[in-house]
């Protein structure tokens, strides 16, 4: 695709889908700072499909290095979503795939850039948004999920690669999202390395004093447990082995409610956007304040 081609794909909206922007829910939600409350979903189920924990397994600094392999692939992303019609990060995002491939242990071939895996890994993004919101700021009505699917797909077009597989519309995006939890996600290596601090800890952050982390760790182990097995769907839970009773289900609906509580929701949005959204977010808001 040249440049040009690029470029124009970029500035155009279909019929089928809505634009990004500051009216849209996607950059609404996408870039809020309570986001944190899910835990690491979506890139633990992203890492369940077995072509794409394989990616991570082979090339990625995942193992070494958890937090540089998020500070590198998260700030692309979200300038994909903020960032302006012709001036987003979505090519470059593609192109850090292009080189992403390799045998899977039984020989078959996986790229990262093969449409069905590429669009996983955008779907646990879009999941993530809506699941979100819907949790820890207000239940969604049909009407704005299917809003947020809508804009979701300019978002994925953003990237330049096929969206064959995206599903029509945010009825069929459910009944894709079922089928892949109960059919096609496995406890892969990569996830089940991504959620081993559930139940052993979290290893000491590189630059903290171990006895610092051990004090601090006290306190840290079990809300991060608490939010990353709450976080993720039923699922995925039992695949990768994570302890959950009744009891923590209802503690954990009842910490949601409290977040999407009036006088919770009242606080957060008289807070300064610098608290309430990350930069990207900020950015693009700034952006299209002084454009308006």
């Amino acid at each position: 695709m040249t440049e040009l081609a690029e470029n124009d794909a970029a500035n155009d909206t279909p019929p089928d889908a809505l634009p990004l922007g500051p009216q849209s829910l996607v950059w609404r939600y996408f870039g809020d700072n309570r986001m944190y409350l899910i835990g690491p979903r979506p890139a633990v189920l992203q890492n369940m499909l077995a072509e794409l924990g394989q990616g991570v397994l082979d090339h990625s600094v995942f193992f070494d290095d958890t937090a540089a392999r998020v500070k590198r692939s998260l700030p692309p992303i979200f300038m994909t979503v903020y960032g302006a019609d012709d001036a987003n990060e979505g090519f470059n995002v593609r192109d850090f795939h292009h080189d992403i491939k390799g045998e899977m242990p039984d020989g078959r071939r996986y790229h990262a850039l093969d449409p069905e895996t590429y669009f996983w890994a955008h779907a646990t993004f879009l999941e993530q948004v809506l699941y979100f919101a819907d949790t820890f700021v207000k239940k969604l009505s049909q009407a704005e999920k299917e809003q947020i699917y809508a804009e979701s797909k300019t978002w994925y077009r953003r990237y330049g690669v096929s969206d064959r597989p995206m599903p029509a519309d945010y009825a069929e995006f459910e009944r894709y999202w079922k089928r892949m939890l109960d059919e096609t996600v496995v406890a892969h290596k990569t996830a089940q390395y991504g959620v081993g601090y559930v139940t052993k800890g979290f290893p000491c952050p590189k630059g903290v004093h171990p006895a610092v982390w051990r004090v601090v760790s006290v306190a840290f182990d079990p809300l991060a447990a608490f939010l990353t097995t709450g976080g993720l769907p039923p699922q995925a839970r039992r695949l990768l082995g994570l302890p959950w009773s009744d009891r923590q289900e209802r503690r954990y609906q009842r910490f949601a409610a409290l977040w999407r509580s009036r006088p919770v929701n009242w606080l957060w949005d008289r807070l300064p956007m610098s608290v309430r959204y990350n930069k990207y977010a900020q950015q693009g808001y700034s952006r299209a304040d002084a454009g308006a």
